[in-house]
């Protein structure tokens, strides 16, 4: 028990007096923001990667843009984020001249890696609404693309809440490699402060004590909006 206390007392040192509080702060803005910035790039385009999924395929048009839906879907599904992050940081924007900073980055590929699961679960979320809404929809005089922005879709979001819930965990948990690409985050964090003390057991426990208040958080989240959806099925 006494050397647990010289580790802390060891922690504490390091985390007050030497900054490492500032550090844990910039990594723990970094995570919810690459995340929350993340899931909403994800539900964009995976949005309309659905609904080119689920399009009836009249034209060639929509027949080749369903095609590169399907293969953007098993790429980014096929590999996994960290390599997804090392090739766009060190090979695709070198490559195209292009220089972004590692934070922009890692939101931009967890936000296309995010739009590939999105555009699966809002494919699914709109094959479970009643077909039969489409066809009101389009017996009012709708046409398609309104049908779908404005009553397929929004009965769809409803469905898939929980799952979209999932999404976003297992975004800010996956946030713990974007130090691949030198980002800052709550791993480079912790790590900072045991490499200060040499001393990683309680860094790391801290750490990972953080990432499970996150995830309590954003289950609380998805809760209380599922909830709230609920409520509003009721009144209607």
């Amino acid at each position: 028990m006494g050397n647990f206390d010289k580790k802390l007392e060891r922690f504490w040192e390091v985390f007050i007096e030497h900054g490492g509080y500032v550090k844990v702060l910039t990594g723990l803005q970094n995570t919810v923001y690459i995340a929350v910035a993340g899931l909403a790039i994800g539900i964009l385009i995976g949005t309309l990667i659905a609904i080119i999924r689920v399009s009836p395929k009249n034209n060639g048009l929509l027949k080749t843009l369903n095609s590169l839906c399907v293969f953007y879907v098993g790429l980014f599904r096929g590999t996994p984020i960290v390599v997804q992050l090392l090739v766009a940081y060190y090979v695709m924007l070198p490559m195209i001249g292009v220089n972004i900073p590692a934070l922009q980055v890692c939101v931009l590929v967890f936000g296309l890696n995010s739009a590939a699961y999105v555009s699966e679960i809002m494919r699914s979320g709109i094959l479970s609404v009643d077909p039969g809404q489409m066809e009101a929809g389009r017996a009012l005089g709708l046409n398609y693309r309104v049908t779908m922005l404005k009553i397929v879709i929004p009965q769809a979001v409803k469905n898939i809440v929980p799952t979209l819930g999932n999404e976003f965990i297992s975004l800010i948990k996956e946030t713990s490699v974007v130090s691949f690409v030198g980002a800052a985050d709550l791993y480079v964090a912790f790590n900072y402060i045991g490499s200060n003390n040499y001393e990683f057991m309680v860094p790391y426990l801290v750490m990972a004590l953080i990432y499970i208040a996150l995830v309590a958080v954003a289950a609380l989240i998805i809760r209380q909006l599922e909830r709230s959806l609920r409520k509003s099925d009721r009144r209607h």
